[in-house]
């Protein structure tokens, strides 16, 4: 059992997507107050009304501690726990309107996964950026986390990372719910890295599972596709065990498996043949993370040397027009070499 550091904290989620809706109700049934802050005042005077998210989280009641506002202003007023839940390529552009909002010394938790595009800086570095706090206040959550389940009160972990271990362990404290048991790390390059490129080696098992393959290729792909990642993360300065752990091998296997993931299914879609926007229709308007992250990812591997085949294929279909059919005969026909 995770012993309390604190009994009460003001926590502003700010983010009404499926994650960060689910989070402002894991924090309340750890027992803090929450703002939830959406950015159409329609969806959120919908939450406020009937406890339910109807455009992320049908069927999931809020409890009554979440308060729902799209007032950033409001939600952000003295609050001790700010959790970022923008999607990582409208990251700095949100948070140049929220900067001179954000209380002084409240910890950043950052649930975006990915790399900057034009930067390829990851999403910590993003925040220290625009709002000038020092990194030991920037905390990353990531882990085996698909929404839906722990909106629906299903056991899972996850890992708070952050330089400032104490920081880390007060966001735990925070946000152990009875479902939801969080573990600490001060691993944060590592972290940030196994959340931003799992969702490209998603789309790859999902582009492989809808071009018909099997279960011995999703396995291939996972396994691989955590070594490559794990070359990366090497490369810049990340703990390898990080990769074993929660943030690495539990986020991946669980984004690469579950239909649950709009990475993977994106992918599916990518590997019957459809286009990229065929796919974007059928997924609610909405790009892969890992679509735009591929691109991201490739260029920062390639920058450091770094060889990430799966990556590169996935790069490869999803911007340079290689069909499906090149992408598998491209990863089959590598040279030969140890494992």
């Amino acid at each position: 059992m995770i012993e309390r550091v604190w009994q009460l904290v003001s926590v502003a989620v700010m983010g009404a997507g499926s994650w960060g809706t689910t989070l402002a109700k894991v924090f309340a049934d750890a027992g803090n107050t929450v703002q939830l802050w959406a950015r159409r005042e329609s969806l959120a005077e919908t939450i406020r009304t009937t406890r339910e998210n109807p455009d992320y989280l049908p069927g999931i009641t809020l409890p009554d501690s979440v308060i729902v506002t799209s007032d950033a202003q409001a939600a952000l007023d003295g609050c001790s726990i700010v959790v970022l839940g923008i999607p990582s390529q409208a990251l700095r552009t949100t948070l140049v309107e929220w900067r001179d909002l954000i209380p002084s010394d409240a910890t950043l938790v950052s649930l975006a996964k990915g790399i900057e595009k034009d930067t390829h800086l990851r999403m910590s570095q993003v925040i220290a950026e625009v709002t000038g706090a020092d990194p030991s206040r920037i905390a990353v959550l990531s882990g085996p986390n698909l929404a839906r389940e722990i909106a629906e009160g299903q056991p899972a972990a996850t890992v708070i990372a952050c330089e400032d271990e104490n920081r880390a362990k007060l966001v735990q404290a925070a946000v152990a719910a009875p479902y939801f048991r969080p573990y600490t790390n001060t691993d944060v390059i590592g972290t940030e890295l196994g959340g931003a490129c799992k969702n490209v080696i998603a789309l790859a098992c999902g582009i492989a599972h809808g071009f018909g393959l099997g279960e011995n290729s999703n396995a291939s792909l996972i396994t691989r596709g955590l070594a490559e990642i794990a070359r990366l993360g090497k490369a810049m300065g990340a703990d390898p065990r990080t990769f074993a752990g929660l943030a690495g091998m539990g986020d991946l296997v669980a984004t690469c498996s579950s239909p649950l993931s709009r990475n993977r299914t994106f992918g599916d879609r990518l590997g019957r043949g459809e286009s990229l926007e065929q796919a974007r229709e059928a997924t609610h308007g909405q790009v892969a993370e890992g679509v735009i992250s591929s691109q991201s990812i490739h260029d920062l591997a390639v920058g450091l040397g770094v060889e990430m085949p799966i990556t590169q294929a996935v790069y490869a279909v999803c911007h340079q027009g290689m069909a499906v059919r090149e992408m598998v005969d491209a990863l089959m026909g590598r040279s030969k070499k140890a494992e």
